[in-house]
């Protein structure tokens, strides 16, 4: 597998990982899941691992499998997921707190994040 456990973080059986090639991941991060997922479901000829998933740390992710059977990881950068949580008006110690991030780093977020609200 991946990593230990894959198939639990991945949230799909891990009997299903042992049918496809190769048995590894690419990881593309969008800034719009709801558009990502939309544009998918115009295909129906993408093998989805199952719906999108959100985890604690409130980055929204979706897997599928690309002609050759390689799983394909599309995920909000934790960037998105951070101004997400600005909007709500979490504070950024709260935000680092949730999303699991350096404190420093969630900090030059809100700053970038706050430069484009003026």
């Amino acid at each position: 597998c991946l990593q230990l456990n894959f198939d639990k973080l991945a949230a799909f059986p891990a009997e299903r990982m042992r049918f496809k090639t190769y048995n590894m991941e690419l990881y593309f991060e969008t800034e719009d899941m709801d558009a990502f997922t939309s544009l998918l479901a115009l295909h129906p000829e993408v093998e989805c691992l199952g719906e999108v998933k959100t985890y604690p740390w409130r980055q929204r992710v979706i897997r599928v499998f690309d002609p050759d059977g390689h799983i394909i990881e599309v995920g909000e950068s934790m960037e998105f997921v951070a101004c997400r949580e600005f909007e709500k008006g979490l504070s950024v110690q709260e935000t680092a707190r949730i999303i699991e991030h350096p404190l420093e780093l969630v900090q030059a977020w809100y700053e970038k994040y706050q430069s484009t609200k003026q």
